[in-house]
């Protein structure tokens, strides 16, 4: 392949850039903008209810109230990923991305309209829209990338996601800081910026095409697939890519889109299910929520001022960003396998590291700056390799009839995992101190061990190729299972990972 077919297509950069604006870019932003405006919110709540009831609200049910606020971002994600591959059926992936935005437009309203109406209800609500929007848009997003984007460069495109999730985040820092909306009498505005992603998506995203493979797949819109892959892929390179949907479509006639349980029950898609599984369990529970945990105790311990510690952590956002730039650069080079294996292996080296420079803390001054050391390196290492990876992969395991269904198991499993480490990590902490790394040296040991003896290499794939090859997996199995129950079977019978199967 020469280097121009290498370089992406203008209007395909733009369409990423489009989904990605208004979508996983508002999860990463709405996980770190709150975290600046918490005491002065507390404060509202404290003098709201003071207003309402004449009596100071009590210590325990502010914090109730406040971590309420916070966290019902998590449920509203889990109800988005249930909801958001149904919608990307019936409503296309591009239809989906942009009616998600009307929950980012209320929210917005909602918490801005908070203070001056003196209701804390309103972030309540408001925070639940958000997590709605970023859970469809987590569950969406990647299935749209992944669609668009040619086989040699879907690694690439798919990074989009987790490069826009750090981007957010480190947006959201930034905004937080005094010298642009951090102060008490801004924390509304800052809240409700969230509507400034959403309204860039309504407005250009509208100016690219639906998903060629949704078009041809599942609409059946030869036409609408010929002109979406033109406009995305140019008309040089389009021929190829229509070529490899037209086999997909062919290898699933007859088949309609799955539902989730269903993916369960089909035994030839087994290793793929339990791989995303795995890997989105692994993506919450490696450790990258302690590592912020204790980051702004390792920079006191530093020496860094409490006032400064806010810049300190936007350069943990900063550093995460960056190598996730780095890993979309990387990925069709180097590969997936590579990139998700060496991010766990140096996140299992760190946790190691990290146990040791916090326990000594106290016997010199430099643990301090090697603990500083530590939190980058993992935090490199997470974006590096698991923080991006992990959605491809679910990308790329599954062909068009089952790709929703497993998106919102993946997504499911993802945000009950964020949900379950976010409720378990402070008794953790409480129980093992610094040492709770050593039970995330376990799980990144294991994952490690499960990727390398498991999962296949993808880089410049087809889907159908990679669907073949994790048949081989366990077609041993597979193949005597099947002359045990009949010597023939009609492949009218048989699914699309059979018919794969049979032929190979």
């Amino acid at each position: 392949m020469d280097s121009k077919k290498e370089l992406p297509n203008k209007s395909l950069v733009l369409a990423v850039f489009a989904a990605c604006i208004g979508g996983t870019f508002q999860y990463g932003y709405n996980i770190s903008v709150i975290n600046a405006p918490t005491m002065y919110v507390q404060n509202f709540i404290n003098v709201t209810w003071m207003q309402r009831y004449q009596t100071s609200i009590s210590e325990d049910l502010l914090t109730l109230l406040w971590s309420t606020i916070v966290s019902i971002f998590t449920l509203g994600g889990l109800i988005g990923v249930s909801i958001g591959g149904t919608l990307s059926v019936k409503l296309g992936r591009r239809g989906t991305l942009l009616c998600s935005n009307i929950f980012s437009l209320l929210a917005a309203l909602l918490m801005g309209l908070s203070s001056s109406a003196g209701s804390f209800e309103l972030l309540i609500a408001g925070r639940l829209l958000c997590g709605l929007n970023a859970g469809i848009a987590l569950c969406v997003q990647p299935l749209y990338l992944g669609e668009i984007a040619p086989t040699a460069l879907r690694g690439a495109m798919g990074m989009g996601t987790s490069v826009f999730i750090t981007g957010g985040i480190l947006t959201g820092q930034v905004m937080g800081l005094k010298e642009v909306l951090g102060k008490e009498e801004y924390w509304p505005i800052l809240l409700s910026t969230t509507f400034i992603p959403a309204v860039l998506q309504l407005l250009i995203l509208p100016w690219f095409p639906e998903s060629p493979r949704y078009l041809l797949i599942d609409k059946g819109d030869d036409e609408g697939c010929k002109k979406a892959l033109r406009q995305l892929h140019g008309s040089a390179d389009c021929d190829a890519a229509l070529e490899d949907i037209e086999k997909e479509r062919n290898n699933l006639a007859g088949f309609q889109a799955k539902k989730p349980w269903e993916l369960f029950s089909d035994r030839s898609i087994r290793w793929q299910l339990l791989t995303i599984i795995l890997l989105n369990m692994a993506q919450q529970l490696n450790g990258i929520n302690a590592i912020y945990f204790y980051a702004d105790y390792v920079f006191r311990q530093s020496g860094i001022p409490a006032d400064k510690i806010p810049y300190a952590t936007v350069g943990t956002g900063a550093c995460e960003c960056i190598t996730a730039l780095t890993c979309g650069l990387l990925i069709e080079c180097l590969g997936r396998k590579v990139l998700i294996t060496g991010g766990y292996i140096l996140m299992s080296i760190c946790c190691v590291l990290f146990t040791l420079t916090l326990t000594f803390q106290d016997v010199s001054q430099v643990f301090p700056y090697l603990s500083m050391a530590c939190v980058f390196a993992f935090i490199l290492s997470f974006g590096l390799g698991p923080g991006g990876v992990t959605n491809i992969l679910t990308m790329e395991l599954f062909t068009q009839t089952a790709r929703p269904a497993a998106f919102m198991i993946a997504g499911s499993v993802n945000w009950l995992s964020f949900f379950f480490i976010g409720l378990v990590f402070p008794f953790i902490v409480i129980g093992l101190q610094q040492y709770c790394f050593l039970v995330f040296l376990a799980v990144c040991s294991l994952v490690t061990v499960y990727i390398f003896l498991v999962v296949p290499e993808t880089k410049n794939k087809t889907f159908l190729e990679i669907q073949n090859e994790f048949l081989t997996v366990n077609k041993r199995k597979s193949c005597s299972a099947e002359r045990g129950q009949s010597s023939y079977q009609n492949p009218s019978e048989m699914s699309p990972s059979q018919r794969l199967l049979r032929r190979s």
